[in-house]
């Protein structure tokens, strides 16, 4: 039977909420996607030319559209969530740290052992996390263990065998770790009644344990017990060292999840905070690679969804950094201000912060991707029509009109490439006319370039503003090159970037990466002009100081002006250091001169 045309699949879908499924001709799932509205969001895949060739070449595959009609938005993200999972389309999004993590179990027994393992046994036994790393699991343990005096054999500690006396105390018993359920010598109440003071800390409620602690050293004090009030004070305080490292600024704060994002062109990083009790007791940080060109909202919404369901939170709060919709069920906050706006400034923080240490991984580990990351994130920004591969930046010097040089820095890939590095002495302007000087250099660097048959970059920025914009186009134009070489200005105050013909300037934001590799251009161009003008200027000044000594001649001119560089340490030089350059007797000549004048 043959598949019905997609524009008659597309319209018989309903106007319900609900996710739909894309296949290719092969019947190979393609994508999964959820919707308020089924029918206007796959229409929207097919009636316009997307940003992304990816998205394009993904509506070029589709032939067959299944979909599911749910109840509500909500199950949608649900479903679509488990769809990806079970499925995993081609071009979904990819979440990046499927592993298996630890828990800390209660065991459902009498005397419950308390221990963390990876695994879940539906058996009726209590599971806190999972947590995102073994140490955070041991810094538990060991503070439970300090606290509480638990077993930790496995024997099956029931009436009857505990009544028998089938089991004997062992050394733990003697070393004041637990004791000895196993002989009768502590009650079941008593046991439990710690066990459920260790649920409270894992649940982030320090509270009642620090109270009941204080309690008991107060009693033993008042009773003159003074070791063992000691002892109880002692575990107070390790208690009051753990919640303060997880303690936020408000302790008002209770039971609300957090969540931010930061995204780049190929993959975005969503941290998560989660708070009980006024105490971060979990973050976590998880990676998306980008399929398409999804936006920070759909990522976030399906991150939000995958890490309440992967540690089972149910909190009834979130706070986000924009509006979205979770059902109605969760409120969602965003704040402006507070201790809520600190709280999601330090999720953001710690996503910032994990992508940077992503990337500086990528950068040993695979630079190459790295470089294309880089050179695909400043095509995007800077408007583009291909990567800008070789960049080249200009720059001029001068001081009061004297000695007018100009540099030419080229970048390769994103690095300096100094061997390409090229000084220019300004020979057709007299005066310190920075627009004609400019027009001068790019105009005589691209002719040698073309005239040798040399590779052209694919970007140049000129160090300036529309003036200095203007008079390197004229060049450009006079060799042809409008439209062949991408053409750009950046102006020192505020950073904006002029494009040839566009009055309004481009604002990058501070952070990004193509302003950094931009500045990086720049303040190279202008520390490689400046060292160039300024050795040139201090040779023009040696020169006529040297010349003006009687006795002295050319020779001997240039291997001081080779030696000392400039006049002022040819002022401050001894005679013993001028004389092992030019010999003693016309040494003594230059200190006397300098001596008299």
């Amino acid at each position: 039977m043959q598949k019905p045309a997609l524009d008659l699949q597309i319209l018989t879908l309903p106007d319900n909420p609900g996710v739909y499924q894309y296949y290719d001709k092969d019947g190979k799932i393609l994508y999964v996607g959820k919707a308020k509205n089924l029918k206007k969001r796959v229409s929207s895949y097919f009636n316009k030319i997307h940003d992304t060739a990816k998205t394009n070449v993904l509506v070029k595959k589709i032939v067959t559209i299944k979909h599911i009609v749910v109840p509500t938005e909500t199950d949608a993200l649900l479903l679509e969530n488990n769809l990806i999972k079970t499925l995993q389309p081609r071009y979904n999004v990819l979440l990046r740290d499927d592993k298996t993590y630890p828990w800390i179990c209660i065991k459902k027994e009498p005397f419950s052992r308390i221990f963390s393992t990876r695994n879940m046994i539906k058996d009726g036994s209590e599971y806190f996390g999972p947590y995102t790393s073994f140490k955070t699991v041991h810094t538990i343990l060991d503070l439970i263990k300090e606290l509480y005096p638990l077993r930790t054999c496995n024997y099956d500690l029931s009436a009857s065998n505990i009544n028998s006396g089938k089991f004997k105390v062992c050394l733990e018993y003697h070393i004041g770790n637990c004791k000895g359920p196993c002989e009768g010598l502590e009650p079941l109440e008593e046991y439990q009644r710690q066990v459920n003071a260790i649920r409270e800390i894992l649940k982030g409620n320090f509270k009642e344990s620090l109270k009941d602690f204080k309690k008991l050293m107060n009693t033993y004090a008042q009773n003159l017990q003074f070791e063992e009030a000691q002892k109880i004070k002692e575990k107070i305080e390790v208690l009051e060292n753990y919640q303060s490292r997880s303690t936020i600024i408000n302790p008002k704060i209770t039971n609300i999840d957090v969540f931010s994002i930061i995204s780049d062109e190929s993959a975005a990083y969503v941290n998560f905070l989660q708070i009980s009790h006024g105490s971060i007791i979990r973050s976590h940080t998880l990676e998306m690679k980008k399929k398409l060109d999804e936006s920070d909202e759909e990522l976030l919404e399906l991150a939000i969804i995958e890490l309440r369901e992967r540690f089972q939170l149910l909190s009834k709060e979130i706070i986000v950094p924009f509006e979205m919709d979770l059902g109605e069920n969760i409120k969602i906050t965003v704040p402006q201000l507070g201790d809520k706006k600190q709280i999601l400034d330090l999720s953001i923080r710690n996503a910032k912060f994990y992508r940077i240490e992503q990337l500086k991984q990528l950068q040993i580990v695979d630079p190459d991707r790295h470089v294309n990351r880089i050179m695909a994130q400043m095509q995007k920004d800077l408007c583009l029509p291909v990567e800008p591969r070789h960049i080249e930046c200009f720059d001029n010097s001068n001081i009061q009109g004297t000695n007018p040089v100009a540099a030419c820095v080229v970048f390769k890939d994103g690095k300096p490439s100094k061997k390409d590095y090229r000084h220019f002495n300004v020979k057709t302007v007299e005066g310190p006319d920075d627009f004609a000087s400019m027009t001068e250099i790019v105009y005589r660097r691209y002719k040698r370039l073309l005239d040798e048959n040399q590779p052209l970059p694919q970007l140049i920025i000129i160090d300036g503003g529309k003036g200095q914009l203007s008079s390197a186009l004229k060049s450009i134009d006079e060799l042809g090159l409008r439209g062949k070489i991408a053409i750009i200005g950046i102006a020192k105050r505020l950073e904006e970037l002029f494009y040839p013909g566009d009055s309004i300037p481009l604002y990058l934001d501070k952070k990004s990466e193509t302003l950094k590799v931009i500045q990086q251009l720049r303040n190279e161009a202008h520390r490689f002009g400046i060292t160039f003008h300024r050795d040139k200027r201090s040779k023009s000044a040696l020169n006529s100081s040297v010349e003006s000594i009687p006795g002295i001649g050319e020779k001997t001119m240039l291997a001081l002006i080779q030696h000392f560089k400039s006049v002022k340490r040819l002022k401050l030089a001894t005679e013993k250091e001028i004389s092992d350059v030019i010999g003693v007797s016309k040494a003594k000549k230059i200190v006397d001169f300098y001596k008299t004048n």
